[in-house]
């Protein structure tokens, strides 16, 4: 008779993915123990059958309603039920190297020259569907893992999707490069982005059998160094860069001269401006006066206008005006001859003659009028003849003072000697 196990648990190591567990007969209430990240799967009869996850689990009817009708009770839980048990590890297995079988062909997109290059990488997998690994890949394989391991480990992983693995990293790396636009000798700055778009040709060609792969990693491009197609092509990438160099020189230069040249306009836009707006004040200022004193004018204008208006409605004519106010000089400047200390002084006289003078200096036809009395009583002419020389000696006195002109002095003269004739 068979051995009955009584437990059930992993036996195998963390880098196997599927470990089937050798003992196939069990008994009703035997325990099956399933740690963290593990499931176990109960296989009957060429079927998948119920799933456990992490857990301490002791097989009863409940539990295992798939498998549940070959449990027998009738003999005190003793006969034994035949199936095989699968340990799927669903840790995520890092660090799993790959590499193409053969050389990748790259032609030079900007030179035509064809090279070769060797690429190689490692990768992070995890089983994504345990069911769907089981049945598709491992079969009745004691089990499966990156590497053959162990004796029935008859298929690896490894070498499962090496084709699937090479072919899309061949199929898609040349036109990574020349998608993103890579210099294929600075193409080590570049293998994140190169990695990402390889991982997604590749991913789902392995989520088929219930995997995934979290990250793929292209870490190495293996550049030809000893071709001379290689060698020509350095050289030629060389040449360009220093091409490139120079425009980039050259449109700096420019770059720089444009900007200088649109600073001298804008500062010379800005001193126009400012000339402008400074001709643009004066010229209002200029403005501003100029209304200002027509303001003025006007208002003198139309002041004189109203005094005007008032003389004319009191009857008072422009001779009456102009009168009067020669009879106030007269007074004003007599007024003050004789008047120096209380006595008689010819000097203090003629000042004040002098004084009314200029202020009628304007009305100089009637200073005869001021000499003669204005129309008083034709004096005795030895009173006259005396009067006479003594205001002749004043005018002599004031011409000589400058205080007359030579004209204002001889009219005047001619007029103090009418008035006595």
């Amino acid at each position: 008779m068979a051995e009955i196990c009584k437990v059930i648990q992993y036996e195998g190591d963390n880098s196997t993915f599927i470990w089937k567990h050798p003992m196939e007969d069990f008994n009703n209430l035997t325990q099956l123990i399933v740690h963290e990240s593990q499931e176990a799967i109960f296989f009957m009869n060429g079927q998948a059958l119920d799933l456990f996850g992490p857990g301490r689990h002791t097989l009863e009817t409940q539990n295992i309603p798939k498998i549940g009708k070959y449990l027998n009770r009738a003999t005190g839980d003793s006969t034994p039920f035949h199936c095989e048990v699968y340990f799927i590890n669903k840790t995520v297995q890092m660090g799993l190297k790959w590499g193409t079988d053969s050389k990748v062909r790259y032609i030079d997109p900007d030179f035509g020259i064809p090279i070769e290059l060797g690429a190689s990488g490692e990768m992070n997998m995890m089983v994504s569907d345990s069911r769907k690994l089981l049945i598709k890949l491992v079969g009745t394989m004691k089990g499966i893992a990156w590497e053959e391991r162990g004796s029935g480990f008859t298929k690896s992983i490894q070498n499962a999707f090496r084709p699937l693995i090479s072919t899309a990293v061949k199929s898609n790396l040349s036109p990574a490069i020349k998608a993103g636009q890579f210099d294929i000798l600075e193409v080590d700055e570049h293998l994140e982005e190169i990695s990402a778009v390889l991982r997604e040709r590749i991913v789902g060609g392995f989520e088929e059998y219930g995997l995934t792969i979290p990250q793929f990693y292209l870490t190495t491009v293996v550049l030809p160094e000893g071709d001379p197609n290689f060698k020509r092509l350095r050289e030629l990438h060389a040449i360009s860069l220093q091409t490139r160099m120079i425009k980039a020189e050259g449109a700096i230069r420019a770059a720089r001269a444009q900007t200088e040249a649109e600073v001298t306009v804008a500062e010379r836009a800005t001193e126009l401006e400012r000339q402008t707006t400074q001709t643009e004040v004066a010229k209002r200022e200029a403005e501003r006066k100029i209304i200002e004193a027509q303001a003025e004018a006007e208002a003198t204008r139309q002041a004189g206008f109203a005094e005007a208006q008032v003389m004319q409605a009191q009857g008072i004519t422009k001779k009456d005006y102009v009168a009067a106010e020669v009879q106030k000089a007269y007074a004003e400047g007599m007024g003050q001859m004789g008047a120096n200390g209380g006595g008689s002084s010819t000097m203090g006289d003629i000042v004040g003659l002098g004084v009314g003078l200029k202020a009628a200096g304007a009305m100089a036809d009637q200073l005869g009028g001021m000499f003669n009395g204005a129309g008083s009583a034709p004096a005795a002419p030895a009173d006259d003849m005396a009067a006479f020389k003594a205001k002749v000696e004043k005018l002599t006195v004031m011409k000589e003072a400058g205080l007359i002109t030579e004209e204002e002095f001889n009219r005047t003269k001619a007029q103090l000697l009418s008035s006595i004739l």
